[in-house]
């Protein structure tokens, strides 16, 4: 695995909807800007040996860092992965959706949902969501939500953008329905 670099990027909203939020809602991302394991070898049948190769290792780097970020307990959490024109989204998906990655996440927030994702195809600063949900209950529906990110150089044609999100909370100031109170 070949990282350019790593991104932090760390965000506490002090109001919303003109009121105070209290304590400060924090979310926390960190995002590595690697090499696509498959570029330069055009189409790839499997893509297990950079699976192998890079999942694993990229998600203990990045579990950790964003724990450490939000310097709080994990309520919700989220994945992403952008790759560059010259890869294919399926590069991007084959390191994130794997349990050699996301475990890494889970253990780290003491999880035990699905992570939520996005992953798609990009140029170099290309802006995207990271979704996020509850960590142990994916219909908790205050946790349902999302952390835009942008990084201005990256990725090049041939790297792709991982990053975890982590937030303290649910959304500022949500005001909705338990899921259960509706039939």
């Amino acid at each position: 695995m070949r990282v350019r670099k790593i991104v932090t990027h760390v965000e506490e909203v002090l109001t919303e909807g003109g009121r105070p939020v209290d304590p400060a809602a924090r979310v926390a991302v960190v995002a590595a800007v690697i090499e696509n394991p498959w570029a330069g070898e055009g189409f790839v049948d499997d893509l297990n040996p950079g699976i192998d190769g890079t999942a694993s290792p990229l998600g203990e780097l990045l579990a950790p860092r964003v724990v450490e970020a939000l310097n709080a307990d994990v309520e919700a959490y989220g994945k992403a992965a952008i790759v560059g024109l010259s890869g294919e989204v399926e590069h991007g998906s084959a390191l994130i959706h794997t349990l050699k990655f996301g475990d890494h996440f889970r253990r780290a927030a003491e999880a035990s949902t699905l992570l939520p994702a996005v992953e798609k195809r990009g140029p170099a600063g290309i802006v995207f969501d990271i979704p996020m949900k509850h960590k142990t209950d994916a219909t908790v529906r205050s946790h349902h939500q999302t952390v835009e990110i942008r990084i201005a150089d990256a990725p090049h044609a041939d790297e792709i953008v991982v990053a975890l999100a982590a937030s303290a909370q649910g959304r500022p100031q949500q005001r909705l329905a338990d899921l259960s109170t509706e039939r």
